[in-house]
């Protein structure tokens, strides 16, 4: 009897263990909040469940050469009107300029068919929109989704920005005007998404974008599953400027899993707002009359990044150059195959209020140039008459995990009257660097261990 009463309580000790053990490993934001099951769910787009099949052949609009603007959208309002539905890209590349998704319509490409930008710009919608952290007037994207819920992109085909030709001009241009900025040379991003929730954009390939890739803007509950994002343009004086893999601009739960990315500029950027009363969403500032351009300024929070490879970017994961108060974000079990610039690039404004606050990268492997690079970016500065300068913080910055060659480990730059560096964490690091200099000293609150280099 006492040999069963035994073994009762040591079954009852070890499933309270394995309970204990399972309440340890619970997958936690940094600020150690629970990531919610949301996050796990990766089910797969069911095209039959999206409606009525709206083939673009099946409506006369073929791959032709010719471009198909009017007619492709003429289909999407007339799937909308009827309640709902999908348009379906068959095999060939058919040409379009900027088309807008209304609500219950969705964009499915079979293996083998692309959607071709136009590479003119008079074929895109001007109006209101939002881009490098302003409200202002600018060009609408190839693909835009404004205030729609459960918008889906799927399928096995491609969306092409036919992107060539607007690298050419701007790098002309930048040779006449070494001062004119993105917005300058006019061209249009790939994939704009504003206002909506729960979106799917997964499996297809995105690439040749003129300007930023997939932008996502004042969304929540968005995610990037299985993409193939590439942008870097052509060697010498066509690459592709600023062609990001994907800015999320003031979202809330996004999740980006199992995604190639090679672009030339940020695979990752965390946007959000920039000038010197962009936190004015959640500031008061008495007797100042806030920049029209900041109106839908606005905080990042819940991002993952998991699971990706990278090939050429500047940024694996940017927080800025126009990002206000961006918290909780995740950069992990990612593989760089080919030398990005930088793992953690935290962009410092000197002319604008910011917080980054709980980030993590971990379990990284590959070459970069900075392990981690945290400067002030002073590109397009701009006071915009506020006589103090605004001051910004960095807090709670975790890497680990992480198997790296870098040229420079450590290149975090100390300017306190800029922005203030609180609470790093370096934990399980090997790095191989040309410059291993570590000066933790830059950081108040610097706590490190099992650093190799």
């Amino acid at each position: 009897m006492r040999k069963l009463f035994i073994a009762a309580l040591m079954s009852v000790l070890s499933l309270s263990q394995s309970y204990a053990a399972k309440k340890v490993q619970k997958d936690l934001f940094p600020d150690g909040t629970e990531i919610p099951e949301w996050f796990r769910n990766t089910e797969a787009v069911n095209l039959q469940s999206l409606g009525k099949q709206y083939k673009l052949t099946d409506h006369r609009i073929f791959a032709d050469g010719r471009i198909h603007t009017a007619e492709i959208q003429a289909l999407i309002d007339k799937a909308a009107a009827d309640g709902g539905g999908v348009i379906v890209v068959p095999q060939g590349i058919y040409m379009t300029g900027g088309l807008t998704f209304k609500q219950g319509t969705h964009l499915y490409l079979e293996d083998g068919a692309v959607l071709m930008g136009s590479d003119f710009i008079g074929d895109y919608p001007l109006g209101t929109t939002r881009i490098e952290g302003e409200t202002c007037t600018y060009f609408g994207a190839l693909i835009n989704a404004d205030g729609l819920d459960g918008f889906t992109i799927s399928g096995k085909g491609t969306i092409d920005g036919n992107g060539l030709r607007y690298h050419q001009s701007f790098w002309l241009r930048r040779k006449w005007n070494g001062k004119c900025t993105n917005k300058d040379e006019q061209r249009p991003r790939l994939v704009y998404v504003s206002n909506c929730k729960n979106v799917q954009i997964e499996g297809v390939k995105l690439q040749n974008s003129a300007f930023w890739t997939t932008h996502i803007y004042n969304s929540e509950n968005v995610k990037l599953l299985g993409l193939r994002i590439y942008s870097l343009g052509k060697p010498n004086d066509s690459k592709g400027p600023s062609t990001d893999a994907i800015d999320l601009d003031v979202v809330k739960n996004v999740l980006v899993k199992n995604c190639y990315m090679s672009v030339n500029d940020d695979a990752v950027a965390i946007k959000g707002g920039k000038g010197p009363y962009a936190d004015a969403f959640k500031t008061k500032y008495e007797g100042v009359t806030i920049p029209k351009e900041n109106i839908g300024n606005g905080a990042n929070s819940n991002i993952i990044i998991e699971d990706c490879e990278y090939g050429f970017c500047h940024g694996c994961l940017t927080l800025g150059s126009e990002s206000v108060h961006s918290r909780n974000i995740i950069l992990r079990r990612i593989n760089i195959t080919s030398q990005a610039n930088n793992l953690l690039w935290l962009k410092m404004r000197p002319d604008t209020p910011q917080l980054y606050e709980y980030i993590t990268v971990e379990d990284i492997k590959g070459p970069v140039k900075n392990f981690i690079l945290v400067a002030p970016w002073t590109q397009f500065y701009d006071l915009k008459g506020r006589k103090d300068k605004p001051m910004s913080y960095s807090d709670h910055i975790t890497m680990r995990n992480c198997d790296v060659d870098c040229n420079t480990f450590f290149n975090v730059k100390q300017q306190e009257e800029v922005y203030h560096l609180s609470n790093f964490n370096f934990e399980n690091i090997t790095v191989r660097a040309k410059n291993n200099a570590f000066h933790p000293e830059y950081v108040d609150g610097f706590t490190y261990k099992n650093i190799k280099y």
